[in-house]
Formats: C-alpha cells, sequence, structure tokens
C-alpha cells in the first residue's frame, strides 16, 4: 500500500527517559555525542517496534534526534539564527484571555544555503530499522518568514523578497533530492502559519508588520510549491508529501478559527497529496471547508488530541469521521492524533502524559481505521 494510510501518526513522541537522561549526561560532559547516538538509536528502535505493534503502517522516528521540531532543521541552513517573534497569540487560561509570543522565530542574515544534509542520515536509520513505510517530518519554509515578516530577511542580501523565497526553496530541493536518493517515499511538512492565519487577532498584526494576511496564503502556497517541486521522484510520484497544519499544540496560548479562510488556497493551489488537519477541538472550526477538497487528494483528521490525557471514546472519533464524510467521500479520509506528542526533547504537550497514555491514544487510532475503513 502507498501512503497516507487509514491510521496516520503525526510525527513526534514523548522522549524516553533515557534519552532526556543522556542529553544532560552530554551536555555535563558525562558521555560523547556518538553515546547519545547509541542510545537514540536503540530507543528508536523501540518506538518503530511500538507503532508496528499497535498496528500502524507508517512509522517516525518520534523525532528523538531533535531538540525542536523545527529549530533543529532550520538553524541548519546558512544564515539562519534564532530571532523574537513580532506575533502573540491568545487563548484561554484560568485568569482568561492570555497572551504569549510565539516561541521562536528565524532571522535571515545573510544568502541562504544548505551546506550539507540535514536529516538524511536520520531517515537513513529509520528506514533501516522500518517493517513499515517510514515517514520523516520537516518543518515548513515559511517558518523562516511568518514570525518576522519582510524585516526578518536582510535587505542587504536579498534587496527583492522574491529571491529569498528562490534561494529557500533550492535549500528544500537540494535536501528532498537527498532524502529520495535516501529512499524516502513519504514526506510531511510541518506549518502551523495557515492555521494562524485563520485567526483575526493574527492576521491584524500580519497586516501591523506590512504584510498581506489575504495574499499571504498565495504567497506560501508557491513557496510550499517550489521547495518539494522540480524533482524528478516527487514528479514521478514515487515519494508522497503531505501537509500537516495545527494551531499549536499547547492547551492554551494559541490561535483560533476555522479553515475557511485558507481553505481553497491549501487544497487548490498546494501540490500536496495529503493534508494532517487539527480537528479534536472547537478551536479548530467545523468540517465545512473540507468541501474545497479535490478528489485526488487525502484529508487526515486529527481527531485524537495530544493535549489532553484524557483518552477520547471510540465511538466519539468515529462519530466525528462520519460528521466529515459529509463533506468529502470516506475513501478521501483518515484519522490520527491532531499534533506530535512532543514539539521538542522536554516537552511534553499534556503535563504529566506517560508512555501508557500516548500508547493508548496511538491504539485508539489504528481501532478506529479498522472498524470505519477495515484496516489500519
Amino acid at each position: 500500500m502507498t501512503p497516507p494510510f487509514h491510521a496516520e501518526q503525526v510525527g513526534s513522541l514523548l522522549r524516553p527517559k533515557a534519552i532526556l537522561d543522556a542529553r544532560e549526561e552530554l551536555r555535563s560532559g558525562k558521555i560523547t555525542e556518538a553515546d547519545l547516538a547509541k542510545i537514540e538509536d536503540d530507543e528508536i528502535r523501540k518506538a518503530v517496534r511500538l507503532q508496528e505493534d499497535i498496528g500502524f503502517k507508517v512509522v517516525s522516528d518520534g523525532e528523538y534526534r531533535r531538540d525542536s521540531w523545527n529549530r533543529d532543521f532550520l538553524l541548519k541552513l546558512s544564515n539562519v539564527v534564532l530571532a523574537r517573534s513580532r506575533i502573540s497569540v491568545g487563548g484561554a487560561s484560568a485568569d482568561g484571555q492570555t497572551s504569549a509570543r510565539l516561541p521562536t522565530a528565524m532571522a535571515v542574515t545573510g544568502k541562504l544555503t544548505r551546506p550539507k544534509p540535514i536529516f538524511v542520515d536520520h531517515f537513513a536509520f529509520l528506514k533501516s530499522v522500518a517493517k513499515v513505510t517510514p515517514k520523516l517530518t520537516i518543518p515548513s519554509p515559511t517558518i523562516l518568514h511568518f514570525r518576522g515578516g519582510r524585516d526578518a530577511v536582510d535587505k542587504t542580501a536579498y534587496p527583492r523578497i522574491e529571491d529569498f523565497f528562490a534561494d529557500c526553496a533550492k535549500a528544500y530541493n537540494a535536501e528532498i533530492d537527498d532524502l529520495a536518493a535516501a529512499g524516502c517515499t513519504y514526506l510531511q511538512v510541518d506549518d502551523v502559519n495557515f492555521a494562524y492565519l485563520c485567526d483575526p487577532r493574527v492576521a491584524e498584526q500580519i497586516k501591523a508588520m506590512g504584510e498581506d494576511a489575504a495574499l499571504l496564503p498565495h504567497t506560501y502556497a508557491k513557496l510550499i510549491n517550489a521547495a518539494i517541486a522540480n524533482h524528478p521522484k516527487v514528479t514521478a510520484k514515487s515519494m508522497t508529501v503531505g501537509l500537516h497544519l495545527c494551531r499549536g499544540n499547547a492547551p492554551t496560548g494559541s490561535t483560533e478559527g476555522g479553515y475557511d479562510q485558507v481553505a481553497e488556497t491549501i487544497f487548490n493551489e498546494i501540490d500536496v497529496s495529503c493534508y494532517f488537519l487539527e480537528f479534536d477541538s472547537a478551536r479548530a472550526g467545523d468540517f465545512e471547508p473540507l468541501r474545497f477538497l479535490p478528489k485526488n487528494k487525502t484529508v487526515v483528521l486529527g481527531l485524537v488530541s495530544t493535549k489532553t490525557r484524557q483518552l477520547e471514546n471510540k465511538a466519539d472519533v468515529i462519530r466525528r469521521v462520519r460528521e466529515a464524510e459529509k463533506f468529502v467521500p470516506l475513501d478521501q479520509l483518515a484519522v490520527s492524533p491532531q499534533c506530535g506528542f512532543s514539539s521538542g526533547a522536554s516537552s511534553t504537550i499534556a503535563k504529566g502524559m506517560t508512555m501508557d497514555e500516548q500508547r493508548a491514544k496511538l491504539q485508539l487510532v489504528v481501532d478506529v481505521a479498522k472498524e470505519v475503513w477495515g484496516s489500519a
């Protein structure tokens, strides 16, 4: 079978204690990078077996080698540094409305290139230990622009923003070319920015930065297309590329708003095969925007939450799949958690979630798929 599958896993998993302890020992000088890599190898093997034993036909490496879902990739590009986000996001808390800056932003201080492969070795190891389809996740190129806007891109190196976007695409082309050569047939691009643009509060901040919130989705669609294009293996359809959207994976301090503002653009202007969309809470809106999905694409419904420890009721998840079926034929739907379980090495999205609780949520995804579609 080829991806996407009826039961999907978005990417990151809770980091095992062995990895967290090893990273502390590395920082204190008690072990070497090579020692850490061996521990990561062992834990990735266990994570792959876990996913396969549960019944997934696709596995990730849990992002166990990463400190961050986006920084570990983007900071490997030349002249990319951490910067202060110019966008704040709000969410409900015990004290009412709160506001918090996005956790990280990037700035481009010179010409953008990819000096060497970034996640290619990560994928090669995953492929070597997986019995089913291995999937790699990479952060969207839009992250290099969205949180800082034009001011985040050096104007001496890039007097024309179009030239920055072109170099960004070339850097991604190089990485994807090497991933394809390593045997990668399933790639997921993680992007929160399209979902953030659905929040009117964010759209106002985008305007204040001098950007056009109505035009930006089309600009980003072109950027993603350029980043995944011009590759013979991709254009020959031997690599499936998916796009993951969510509104942040914390219960508070996140954005809200349905996909209405971006649905036509993401479904019809971005050349990917499948979309992983957050639908585990009311903040993501209803399923009506799915009516714009073309007949040759798939939506993976993120109905199982990584933001809470409570296990969802299987009947409720199935009911929601049936609700989505009113807008999209069942054979164009799949199910997954709404996000990964750990955006960074030490973060637990649902505070206190245990490995057993994580496994139960992953098992629920597979059980729902088997009941609805007859197989995972």
